[in-house]
């Protein structure tokens, strides 16, 4: 798989690398995210030791390490084939003491792991970094998936707070990212690829440009052990392990039961703390009126933000057990039928995405301040996409998505208006953005048309 994008993270690594004597980095995100390659990108020439932890004993891993520095030529007078490190002061004392003066990457990926194996090792770490500041050219990036776990080591009860010079949370590609991994798709089959398995770089590889959505769907999800379900069941068994019934909340937000109280009524329990934790982990999304503030509304409701556990959950695992009996064939065109209307959503978020990075760009609105969705608090008169400028968060911009092929502007922009009057002072004032995902017909004057072609062109 190529690497691409990922740019302003690169960048970061850079400059921490580039100062003088940079406390140690870490970076962290979900499994799959690519934060292994992003790494590999970064070091390229440079010295490194890249060790990642296995779930093996202290012993073994540090056994390990000396095998993978000795490897490296980093061994000085020491055989570390016979003498390999005894802990982890011993290992860093001798790293720096091989590094000379030039500078050594060491990566420590799968942290927790490693944690796990020592947990002595965060006071370890604080007090090599004390005692060598400003003497060693070891260079320290800690790296894991444990997303709670790599949050907690940077806590104020922590070893390690306030240690860091570079905190750097990696994330799923956005639309105009992921277009970079599909470059022999058009934009409206892209658009469908990204609404169906989201950002992660891994999904995206596996989807074959020169196979139709039917056999792509056959192939990754219509038989047994097919790579989509696995990964259904790894992200629930792993990116949600934490909190009461993550599992439970994620199916009952799937089908459909968007409020709290909802929520609660499904899963027979409080799901306060379990939201909180899966808002944390970028699975699931709260929206709020965008006019209103997120900490003392009521109107909120729940959406689950992974594009790919959302196709997993609101489709597959209904016919999951199926499936695995073999029924993929027959069950296929049923999952063919169900895309038009389970990528709405998807795309509706792929559009608010646009109008913020064109926002923040000044392209469509200037001094805009907050952008998401509308609706009066019945649930009627959704807008998509409201966006607020200034310190009074006025709108001035308002927007509607369609899932299909084409449509026609006039007749979206007539109820588009009368659903803004009731929260701009002058409709007439405000700039509107039509989106579908081929063709926008008949655009009025005031009016922005985007397609799939818009929010998928990378910058």
């Amino acid at each position: 798989m190529a690497f691409v994008n990922r740019e302003r993270e690169l960048a970061d690594l850079r400059d921490w690398w580039s100062a003088r004597d940079p406390r140690p980095a870490i970076v962290w995100g979900r499994r799959r995210v690519g934060k292994t390659a992003l790494i590999q990108e970064f070091a390229g020439d440079r010295r490194v030791i890249f060790h990642t932890g296995a779930g093996r004993s202290m012993v073994g891993e540090l056994v390990q390490l000396s095998r993978q520095a000795q490897a490296a030529g980093l061994t000085g007078l020491r055989d570390l084939g016979t003498r390999p490190y005894t802990d982890w002061d011993d290992a860093l004392e001798h790293l720096t003491e091989s590094a000379g003066t030039e500078p050594l990457l060491l990566v420590l990926d799968e942290y927790p792991e490693l944690e796990r194996a020592a947990p002595e090792l965060p006071g370890v770490i604080r007090a090599f970094l004390d005692r060598s500041q400003g003497r060693s050219r070891v260079r320290l990036l800690l790296c894991g998936s444990a997303v709670r776990t790599m949050r907690a080591v940077q806590e104020e009860r922590a070893p390690l707070y306030g240690r860091f010079d570079l905190r750097l949370h990696v994330h799923p590609f956005a639309p105009w990212e992921a277009a970079l991994l599909l470059p022999a798709l058009d934009p409206a089959e892209q658009a469908l690829v990204y609404g169906l398995i989201g950002g992660m770089p891994l999904y995206l590889s596996w989807w074959r440009a020169d196979r139709s959505v039917e056999d792509n769907l056959r192939r990754l999800a219509c038989r047994p052990g097919a790579p989509l379900l696995t990964e259904g069941d790894l992200v629930l068994a792993t990116e949600a392990e934490s909190g009461e019934r993550p599992s439970a909340v994620l199916h009952a937000i799937a089908n459909g039961k968007t409020r709290h109280n909802e929520i609660k009524d499904w899963i027979r329990a409080e799901p306060t703390r379990t939201l909180e934790r899966l808002i944390e982990l970028r699975l699931v999304e709260r929206l709020v009126p965008v006019t209103e503030d997120p900490y003392r509304t009521r109107r909120r409701v729940y959406r689950i933000s992974d594009n790919f556990l959302a196709f997993y959950l609101g489709i597959l695992s209904r016919y999951r057990a199926e499936i695995d009996r073999g029924l993929g064939p027959s069950i296929l065109p049923l999952l063919m039928d169900s895309l038009d209307q389970h990528l709405g959503g998807p795309w509706e978020q792929a559009f608010r995405d646009h109008v913020r990075r064109e926002c923040a760009a000044g392209r469509l609105a200037a001094g805009v301040v907050a952008v998401g969705p509308w609706w009066r608090g019945d649930g009627q008169d959704e807008i998509d996409v409201l966006a607020l400028a200034g310190r009074e968060r006025m709108p001035v911009l308002a927007g509607e998505a369609k899932w299909t092929p084409a449509v026609s502007a006039p007749r979206l922009m007539h109820h588009l208006r009368r659903k803004a009057a009731a929260v701009a002072r002058d409709p007439d004032e405000l700039t509107y953005v039509i989106a579908a995902r081929s063709q926008v017909r008949d655009l009025p004057q005031r009016a922005t048309a985007v397609t799939a072609t818009e929010i998928f062109a990378p910058r």
